[in-house]
C-alpha cells in the first residue's frame, strides 16, 4: 500500500502503515492519518484564563486546561519539552473521554471555572480531540480556548473556527530563518492569525530570546503587521529562561523586554510583558 500525506500541517509526513509523523502524535494507521493521542492526558489544570495567556477574554475567570503530548515544531527553548517532545510510550497519560473531559469542566463551574483549554503541548497534533471536545463543549455551554503555534493548514482550522472562542498563537519571531532553524513555516502562523482574528478573540504571544528575536526592528515589524490586521490585538511578549536545549543561555534582560513592548505599542493597542 502507498503511503499516507497527513494534511494537517506544512510538515506533509508521508507515512507508511503504523509509521508515526514528525509530531509523534499521528500515524498511518490500517491506512487512515489517526491521531494516536486522541484522549491520552498527560496534564490538566484548572488555571486563570490569564495564565494562557488571555488579558482581554473574561479576565478574572478559571478554566480547565488539558494537554497530551506530541509537537509539530522542534523548538530549542520549549517550556514543556518533557510532554511536548514525548512519545506515547515515553510519558504517563489517562485517558480522559470527550464526554468525560465535559463533565469534569461542568462539575468546576462552582469553581469559576467557564471551559476548557486546550495548551501545554501543541493541542492540535491532536486535531480530532480538540474537535469532537470542543463540539461537546458548546453544547453545554461551555467556552473553548486554543494555545497553539498556529502552524497548520487552513483548512482544518476553518472547521474549527465555530467552535473556538478564543486563541492565544504563539508568534515565535517574525522571520523566516528562525522558523526554519524549529521546523516551521512563518507565512503559515501569520495566515492562521489572520484567519482567526477575522472570527474569533486571538492575543498573541513572542518569547523574547537574546540575539534570536529581539532586534527593535523586528519586532516593530511584528507589530505593524498586527496591527494591519486589527491595532487591538493584544501581544504578549515574554521573557526567556534557560531551558531545555537553551540552558546555555542567559536569560532576557528585564529592561530589553520592557523597551521592546514600549516599540511595540507604537503600532499597538495592547501589549502586555510577562515572566518579568
Amino acid at each position: 500500500m502507498s503511503k499516507l500525506m497527513c494534511k494537517l500541517c506544512p510538515h506533509k509526513c508521508k507515512l507508511d502503515i503504523g509509521q508515526i509523523g514528525f509530531c509523534r502524535a499521528r500515524s498511518n494507521k490500517e491506512g487512515i492519518i489517526t491521531a494516536i493521542n486522541y484522549g491520552l492526558v498527560t496534564s490538566m489544570a484548572l488555571d486563570p484564563i490569564e495564565k494562557k495567556p488571555l488579558y482581554r477574554f473574561l479576565p478574572g475567570t478559571q478554566i480547565l486546561s488539558v494537554g497530551s503530548f506530541g509537537c509539530n515544531l522542534r523548538c530549542p527553548f520549549c517550556q514543556n519539552y518533557e510532554i511536548s517532545m514525548a512519545c506515547k510510550e515515553d510519558i504517563p497519560t489517562r485517558y480522559v473521554s470527550p464526554d468525560e473531559l465535559v463533565s469534569e469542566a461542568l462539575l468546576l463551574k462552582p469553581q469559576g471555572n467557564i471551559g476548557i483549554a486546550y495548551t501545554y503541548n501543541e493541542p492540535l497534533v491532536g486535531y480530532e480531540y480538540v474537535r469532537d471536545c470542543s463540539m461537546k463543549a458548546r453544547e453545554k455551554g461551555l467556552k473553548n480556548v486554543l494555545v497553539t503555534n498556529g502552524c497548520f493548514y487552513e483548512e482544518p482550522l476553518k472547521a474549527l473556527l465555530p467552535l473556538i472562542d478564543a486563541w492565544n498563537i504563539d508568534l515565535k519571531a517574525f522571520t523566516e530563518k528562525f522558523y526554519r532553524n524549529v521546523g516551521g513555516d512563518l507565512e503559515t502562523v501569520k495566515q492562521s492569525i489572520m484567519l482567526a482574528s477575522e472570527n474569533n478573540h486571538v492575543e498573541v504571544t513572542t518569547l523574547i530570546i537574546p540575539d534570536e528575536n529581539d532586534s527593535e526592528e523586528e519586532i516593530r515589524s511584528m507589530a505593524q503587521w498586527l496591527a494591519s490586521i486589527r491595532p487591538d490585538i493584544p501581544l504578549h511578549l515574554s521573557r526567556f529562561f534557560p531551558c531545555y536545549h537553551m540552558t546555555d543561555k542567559n536569560p532576557t534582560e528585564v529592561a530589553t523586554v520592557y523597551a521592546l513592548a514600549e516599540i511595540a505599542r507604537e503600532s499597538l493597542e495592547y501589549v502586555y510583558v510577562g515572566n518579568c
